[in-house]
């Protein structure tokens, strides 16, 4: 028996550092949370294709995501962000050196059947609606996840489209106890009733089959050619540090992804990234509401990966 013990001990030494040697077979993914359904359905799929791999999903505001990835030093393979920029005041240069846009939005206001004056409110007049005594609307935090900003700065270019003095105050004054970190996180108030209407990105509002005005281009933040125009709007956010801030002006909404310098399976986040904006992934993104913008334009091509470099455009294009 001790003979046999010590004829096996090779092996089982050469099994052991085998498996230490095997790459973790599963992803850390943090994402937007307007990007909870898309990218539960590209994981799916991904996981599909690769039998035997794990992507795990996080959801938060994508500045929360981000600190957590800055500050608290969570584990995440995978960062993607309902605004690119986010990427770029967070992450880079130290905790990632490259961000790939991938896909647009645009901000509405979610309402249910039962919110009050639902029969009325259409597009010209959704502001007068959430400026009335019996209604309650909720935004979420600037500070935490861009669409807070973005609903701030779409008040801001209400002010001037309708000729408004004091609109944007009006209506970031009222019901501050209604803010909450992260837009999806409104819509279980909404669905009881507590809320009548929120800010709140459209491809979410059709992913949950709710109500909703469109707003012109020239409020909602979809349309890059209105970007001078949406430069008007701008707001002061919290930033990387206690007491730092950060100036956000107002441009066509942009969600952009990286993979963050602690990535624990580098080469498998590249795999899931390469397929998430391969024709296939940008084809969930165009199911669940959001327009493609893949080949895109960044500014940190060169530090792009290699077998990524393809989803964006060479310089002066």
């Amino acid at each position: 028996m001790k003979l046999l013990s010590t004829a096996l001990l090779p092996f089982m030494l050469a099994c052991m550092l085998f498996s230490c040697r095997q790459p973790d077979s599963s992803l850390r993914i943090i994402h937007a949370g307007s990007l909870t359904v898309p990218v539960k359905e590209a994981a799916d799929s991904f996981m599909k294709r690769n039998p035997g791999i794990r992507v795990l999903t996080e959801a938060w505001g994508s500045k929360a995501g981000a600190r957590r990835v800055s500050d608290l030093g969570v584990p995440c393979d995978i960062f993607i962000s309902a605004d690119y920029k986010v990427i770029d005041h967070f992450l880079i240069p130290g905790h990632a050196s490259w961000q790939i846009p991938f896909a647009g939005n645009e901000l509405s206001i979610v309402y249910t059947p039962q919110s009050r004056y639902a029969d009325e409110i259409n597009a010209f007049n959704w502001h007068e609606i959430l400026l009335r005594d019996d209604v309650v609307y909720g935004r979420s935090d600037p500070g935490s996840d861009p669409c807070g900003v973005r609903s701030v700065l779409v008040t801001q270019l209400a002010e001037i489209y309708y000729g408004h003095p004091g609109l944007s105050e009006k209506l970031l004054s009222r019901h501050r106890n209604m803010i909450r970190p992260k837009e999806t996180d409104l819509l279980a108030l909404l669905e009881i009733n507590a809320l009548d209407y929120i800010f709140l990105y459209r491809s979410v509002a059709r992913q949950h089959r709710l109500e909703h005005v469109r707003l012109p281009d020239s409020l909602n933040l979809r349309n890059p050619e209105l970007n001078d125009w949406y430069a008007q709007a701008r707001t002061e956010t919290r930033g990387t540090a206690p007491g730092k801030t950060i100036m956000e002006t107002g441009e066509a909404m942009v969600y952009g992804i990286t993979i963050p310098h602690k990535s624990e399976n580098p080469e498998l986040a590249a795999r899931f990234v390469q397929f998430f904006l391969s024709e296939a992934g940008q084809a969930i993104m165009e199911r669940n509401g959001q327009h493609s913008l893949v080949p895109s334009v960044s500014d940190t091509r060169e530090k792009i990966p290699a077998e990524l470099r393809k989803f964006v455009l060479p310089p002066n294009r």
